[in-house]
């Protein structure tokens, strides 16, 4: 293979990259063995042995309904004790899921659950007290209670809504239930509320009159000065008896008549509240609908659907501590972070402004921040200690450009910023799991500080404990209940090889669990001993393996659900390579899938794949999310094309920098990738530069149009599905990361929105238009549509899917979807 196969080639994964040599006593010398800027060499994945087969690869049967592949295991988890592991399965011939259980010590002997018990393995909430005896959980309209050896027991059934289960330090249960938080005695029922809020003016038993002749009715009228008497002493004897009898409760405390809760949450000691507030303004307008035509009544269904991102409108939360004595509430105030003023986006003002011909003066005006929006509904931004003495909050600027973890001093009413990260891109929306140690008030937190997502241990007002380190990214960090360890998922061996670690909190040593190769994802038992590993290979989807904490013994499988059919098939096995990069000093990496002979013979034709998602991994060693993709790209292969996979930058795994490579410039830098990505083909892999095409879907359909608008001698073909062709309709969250806003930062915008450049089409296109997409609306196909009309532009196609959302449901869409992709690809290369 010319000069790639003179480089190193791991042919075996489990001896050239073992997860076990990453054990170290200092975390400092701790360092990959593979790092991501290694040589650029090729590795061949460690892959399952499968019957060989001359079966031939048809679109008919991979773009079936995928039950022919077999049914994963999917939610693994732990029943409330440990004891039992849990798992779900899809249903033979069906869309509706099975729960199975299985002892942990016969872990292959899983059961499946009848529906009058599943209520016991699986819940929305889960909850366990101080001492660690008592269990509380929510299934569906009910709160159970389960003590240590005891069977659990039904605390409430029905009635209002209930969530947010946490436990006291007295041993009581408390929950949320619409405006108020109540505490439960889980020995005898008894409900205690402890704190009611409400939006709206306090109500006043008198007040002072409205105007002049308002104020001359009360001093002439004596019926009217008498009946403001009573009321104020009714009010009166009403606010004294609910502070000396146990009869009444403390009145709410009352927030602005024009804001909204966005949380409210009590400690565990029952002292404080902590409620955070903002404006209650509409988040869409009456606009923001997409019509679904294929309806039972044959009419049009108007849909409501997010706002764009050209639209959004700065958004600020207000934080409140509530002394729950006194009912005394003082706002928290963000003026003592650190940067709360910076005017962050200058430069990019400037810049903007000097487009337009006008000059930007520098402000330092308070910046808008709010609670981090995490991404991980389990991952809360607001964090008691289970004491009760200690409280944390993760915060954001709305701009996206810093993150503070702070804590709050209850004395004085004030935060207390214990880490600033700044990033002049934006600040990752993932890797920023946070939290308190069980034992002590320290603080546990991922950070990419140093360019990569870390472990970090702090005790307030102190300097951090870095615990992980090196060219690799940390993921799922899970807390022991001692605080002896944070298991976590990291990338250490190879940027695409995911095994689990764990780190000691207080020597830093770290030590690998695994040792699978692939991608294995794991969930810690309750009681810390065991993990419940989910593992997948390249060319199989995943399997449940089990294995004891801290056990040197490899990993037992647990489940084998991988159909026969699947098996039998000839699955094209991809390398990745690391290719060299002429735009940075870390090599790209991708997957490449050769045929046989690939390098006898006339010049082959070949596809690139664009993953979606933009901050997404694709070029790893495990089973991918686009399976589908998987199986075509085999099929492509056996007819004998060159198929590459690239992790472009932007690309999940490989760090801050390349994730943040994009930043205002979406399109670029992975075009730039792309090129790089075909040139290694043509000097490697025997494929003519004339005859590749490319395909991709949402962030890949993207760079489909990205690469076939601005560098048109790249592909002689490509295929945009589902794509996002104006960056201004997009969502807020995600693209104001990455491009700031529209009304900011125009330029970024029309920088990276593929409309722009439609101009530059020149060789055959397809668009591929899903109309039920609530992700990147159909309207965006629409515009680009009518723009390549009248650029009076004839190399183009549109394939428009009436029932489909973003993600593809029906197979006979899939299968449609894809003959016309193969049959641009055959026409065309």
């Amino acid at each position: 293979m010319k000069k790639m196969l003179s480089l190193v080639i791991a042919a075996a994964l489990g001896t050239s990259l073992s997860a076990c040599v990453s054990t170290a006593a200092d975390p400092a010398t701790s360092s990959t063995p593979v790092p991501v800027n290694a040589p650029p060499a090729m590795v061949t994945p460690e892959t399952v042995t499968q019957p060989v087969s001359s079966d031939t690869i048809t679109l008919k049967q991979i773009m079936a309904d995928p039950q022919w592949m077999g049914r994963s295991p999917v939610r693994p988890g732990w029943s409330l004790d440990g004891s039992m592991l849990v798992y779900e399965q899809e249903r033979e011939n069906s869309h509706l899921r099975d729960v199975f259980a299985a002892p942990v010590n016969m872990p292959a002997n899983a059961e499946r659950i009848p529906l009058s018990e599943q209520y016991l393995y699986r819940y929305s909430e889960k909850a366990q007290s101080v001492d660690g005896q008592t269990m509380a959980f929510l299934a569906g309209e009910s709160v159970f209670i389960k003590h240590k050896g005891q069977p659990a027991e039904q605390l409430i059934r029905g009635g209002a809504p209930v969530h947010g289960l946490s436990f006291m330090t007295d041993g009581r249960l408390m929950v949320t239930t619409g405006n108020r938080i109540v505490a439960i005695d889980v020995n005898n029922g008894r409900r205690e509320q402890l704190f009611s809020w409400a939006f709206g003016d306090k109500p006043e038993a008198v007040s002072e009159p409205e105007d002049y002749i308002a104020g001359e009715q009360i001093k002439l009228i004596k019926y009217i000065d008498k009946k403001r008497r009573q009321s104020q002493q009714s009010a009166d004897r009403n606010e004294k008896l609910k502070t000396v009898s146990p009869a009444y409760v403390h009145d709410k405390v009352w927030f602005d008549k024009g804001d909204r809760l966005v949380t409210a949450s009590v400690s565990p000691n029952g002292k404080f509240a902590l409620v955070v507030t903002t404006a209650d303004v509409k988040s869409r307008d009456d606009s923001d609908i997409m019509p679904h035509f294929i309806q039972e009544d044959a009419r049009i269904l108007p849909m409501r659907v997010r706002s764009r991102v050209a639209d959004a409108e700065p958004v600020n939360h207000d934080a409140w501590l509530v002394n729950l004595q006194t009912g005394e509430r003082s706002k928290l105030s963000y003026m003592s972070l650190p940067g709360y003023n910076d005017d962050v986006l200058a430069d990019v003002k400037s810049e903007n402004a000097a487009a337009r011909g006008d000059k930007y003066v520098v402000n330092r005006l308070p910046r808008d921040i709010t609670l981090f929006s995490s991404w991980d509904r389990n991952n809360p931004s607001v964090r008691w200690h289970k004491n009760g003495g200690a409280l944390a909050l993760m915060l954001e600027a709305w701009d996206n450009k810093d993150r503070w973890i702070v804590t709050v001093d209850f004395e004085k009413g004030r935060f207390e910023t214990q880490e600033r990260l700044h990033d002049d891109a934006w600040v990752n929306y993932s890797h920023n799991q946070f939290g308190w140690l069980n034992n002590s008030e320290t603080l546990f937190y991922q950070s990419e500080k140093d360019g990569y997502s870390h472990l970090y241990l702090q005790v307030p007002g102190e300097s951090p404990q870095q615990l992980t380190r090196g060219q690799f990214v940390t993921e799922e960090p899970a807390l022991t209940s001692d605080d002896k360890f944070i298991y976590y998922q990291a990338n250490k061996k190879h940027p695409g090889i995911y095994e689990i670690y764990r780190v000691n909190t207080v020597t830093g040593a770290s030590e690998a669990m695994t040792d699978l190769n692939g991608i294995t994802d794991f969930v810690l038992s309750p009681d810390n001993n065991t993990l419940l590993l989910t593992h997948s290979k390249v060319n199989r989807p995943p399997e449940l393996y089990i294995k004891k904490a801290g056990d040197s013994g490899a990993a037992q499988k647990i489940t084998d659900t991988v159909s026969d059919a699947f098996l039998s098939m000839p699955w094209a096995v991809p390398q990745v390579v690391a290719m060299p990069s002429s735009h940075t000093s870390k090599p790209v990496y991708a997957r490449v899938y050769l045929p046989e002979g690939y390098n006898e013979g006339e010049k082959r034709k070949a596809v690139v794949f664009n993953h979606g998602a933009g901050y997404l991994q694709n070029a790893h060693l495990g089973w991918s999310g686009y399976f589908r993709e998987y199986m075509f790209n085999s099929m492509l292969v056996q007819q004998g094309y060159v198929v590459m996979d690239m992790d472009y930058r932007a690309s999940k795994g490989y760090g801050r920098d390349w994730r943040t490579a994009i930043y205002r410039q979406m399109g670029t830098p992975e075009v730039e990738d792309l090129r790089d990505g075909v040139n290694w083909l043509t000097e490697n892999a025997n494929v003519d530069p004339a005859r590749i095409g490319t395909y991709g879907g949402s962030y890949g359909g993207f760079l489909t149009f990205m690469s076939m608008f601005t560098a048109p001698d790249l592909f002689a073909a490509g295929a945009a599905l589902r794509p996002v062709t104006d960056w201004a309709h997009y969502n807020a969250p995600y693209t104001s990361n990455i491009l700031n806003t529209p009304d900011v930062d125009p330029i970024a915008f029309e920088r990276s929105s593929p409309i722009y450049f439609a101009e530059g089409l020149e060789k055959p296109l397809l668009i591929i238009a899903p109309m039920v997409d609530d992700n990147v609306f159909f309207q965006d196909s629409v515009r680009l549509v009518q723009r390549l009309i009248e650029l009076e532009k004839t190399d183009f196609e549109t394939a428009i899917y009436p029932v489909e959302p973003h993600g593809f449901v029906q197979p006979s869409s899939w299968l449609d979807e894809y003959r016309r992709i193969y049959k641009l690809f055959e026409t065309n290369l």
